[in-house]
């Protein structure tokens, strides 16, 4: 841990121990923006680009060839730092552990925030496919003040992701119902020697966006969050390069999806 990690994590020690109500005051009064208006781009592209930060809620803690990379909290928290202060970033999802601490470093002003909401399927647990609603809610993101809401869908043949289905169909109506948009990242999944496989092949994946696509009762505040088929994730792979330097792979990124923004 570096020495930059050791005084984030000592600062927000300190603050959670003597004063936690902190924590919604920084929320309260965090500066928000329009959701598809980035302040960097000049001809006000319809593309968001928002670092993914809710792995390790599920457990997901593996990074190349390092299956702990992630568990650092100082680390992850310097790294995040780091990315969201880069010019093409729009903002971050994450978990309310991740959210709050960005939000007492001042970091969320100026961006756009989602909030993940089920996390309930631990990856590599017998029950992964069964991904409850275990962090945000519907009512819980309105009480922070943030821009939207983020679940995983994993189309399978298996009882436990038609529950999963159906709990993403309630949560997407209970988002419409506040105004807010729900991201809904979808999957074409199966089960392999008891363990949960994603399929790459573009068949699966359009079905099942298909499906997805017909969720609750209105679709007027549902998004899309699509697997990139350059493996180029917002996520892992940005706050974790091979090389380390968190900066040069953001603004590669970054030109990435500027390049592809519509005009």
């Amino acid at each position: 841990m570096t020495v930059a990690a050791t005084e984030i994590l000592a600062r927000l020690t300190e603050i959670r121990a003597t004063d936690p109500e902190a924590v919604g005051k920084a929320l309260a009064k965090r500066r928000r923006r329009s959701l598809l208006q980035s302040p960097q781009k000049s001809q006000g592209g319809a593309s968001v680009f928002l670092v993914a930060a809710d792995h390790p809620a599920r457990g997901v803690l593996k990074v190349g060839a390092d299956p702990m990379a992630m568990a650092d909290r100082g680390e992850l928290l310097q790294r995040l730092l780091t990315a969201l202060s880069r010019p093409g970033v729009d903002g971050i999802l994450g978990t309310a552990d991740i959210i709050d601490d960005l939000a007492l470093l001042g970091a969320l002003d100026g961006k756009i925030v989602f909030g993940s909401m089920n996390r309930g399927g631990l990856t590599g647990f017998r029950f992964e496919l069964d991904d409850r609603f275990t962090a945000y809610t519907a009512d819980g993101l309105v009480a922070a003040g943030l821009d939207g809401g983020k679940m995983m869908v994993r189309v399978a043949d298996e009882p436990e992701a038609l529950r999963t289905l159906a709990a993403c169909a309630h949560a997407i109506d209970e988002l419409a119902a506040r105004k807010l948009p729900a991201m809904i990242e979808v999957l074409a999944s199966e089960l392999e020697d008891g363990r949960v496989r994603n399929r790459a092949d573009a068949d699966s994946l359009i079905r099942a966006i298909t499906i997805v696509s017909g969720l609750g009762t209105t679709s007027a505040y549902l998004w899309s969050k699509l697997p990139v088929v350059d493996e180029l994730v917002a996520g892992r792979t940005l706050l974790y390069p091979k090389d380390g330097d968190v900066a040069r792979a953001v603004d590669a990124a970054a030109a990435i999806v500027a390049t592809r923004a519509p005009r």
